[in-house]
């Protein structure tokens, strides 16, 4: 196992596909010498807090480099929808684990301490049955990006909503409340998650095209811990060479 210090009995995941409308091949794209999705893995492996690691794809390319870099692969079926269904195959017969952190294969600047904030807050805190990060906004320009998702918290961490347009409204005289951008990284129980993707896909999560809503909708709640972890996803090759020279600045 990777992360085998650790007494933990939670499994980090990182889904990966080939096909991408706009950056097909993206987990291999080569950012400072690296395949994108080795850059995550090795940043998995310095969070103390994961008791292993996976990497699961259904393409033999994927499969390949990766455990050529000596990251441990389950292949999953074509079919998926997304990286949570494929996670949850992942995981059906992973029966020494009881938790799961799903780790976006395309965030080669994730924080190890994240990673490790959230599987804390799972091991410590029975009744979280799912659990997310979320930021508050520093440039406030961001608000008004959809392709930025936004969040809304309750006093004791619970998310109340996502959504891709501004939430809560914002009267620019009187700014009264924190803006909170969501960060992809999940937690779950096993067990909630093999229910999770059994629930029909709901009309707020098909309207905002955001997953997570599929949970609320369904009466679960959500927690979220605030992190500091201000790294960005990379969706296109132009993001990759932003990654790669701040990649390269900081070695």
């Amino acid at each position: 196992m990777s992360n085998a210090t650790t007494q933990s009995n939670i499994l980090g995941v990182i889904p990966a596909r080939w096909d991408s409308s706009r950056f097909p091949g993206k987990p291999l794209h080569p950012i400072a010498g690296k395949p994108m999705i080795q850059h995550v893995w090795e940043r998995c492996q310095l969070a103390e807090k994961l008791a292993a690691t996976i990497i699961a794809t259904d393409d033999e390319r994927i499969a390949k480099t990766a455990t050529a870099f000596g990251a441990r692969v389950k292949m999953t079926s074509s079919e998926h929808l997304s990286g949570t269904d494929r996670i949850a195959e992942a995981i059906a017969t992973e029966n020494e684990f009881s938790h799961v952190i799903n780790i976006q294969g395309d965030e080669p600047l994730i924080n190890a301490g994240l990673i490790d904030q959230i599987a804390t807050k799972l091991s410590e805190s029975p009744a979280i049955s799912m659990i997310t990060a979320a930021l508050p906004f520093v440039n406030h320009l961001d608000l008004a990006n959809p392709n930025i998702v936004k969040t809304v918290i309750t006093r004791d961490g619970q998310a109340l909503y996502f959504s891709r347009s501004v939430i809560p409204y914002q009267d620019s005289k009187n700014q009264v409340t924190t803006c909170y951008r969501h960060k992809g990284i999940y937690g779950y129980t096993k067990e909630f998650l093999l229910k999770f993707v059994r629930w029909e896909p709901s009309p707020l999560e098909l309207a905002e095209k955001l997953e997570q809503l599929r949970a609320l909708e369904n009466g679960a709640q959500i927690h979220v811990v605030i992190t500091d972890d201000d790294s960005s996803g990379v969706d296109t090759p132009e993001q990759a060479d932003v990654v790669e020279q701040l990649l390269l600045a900081n070695h």
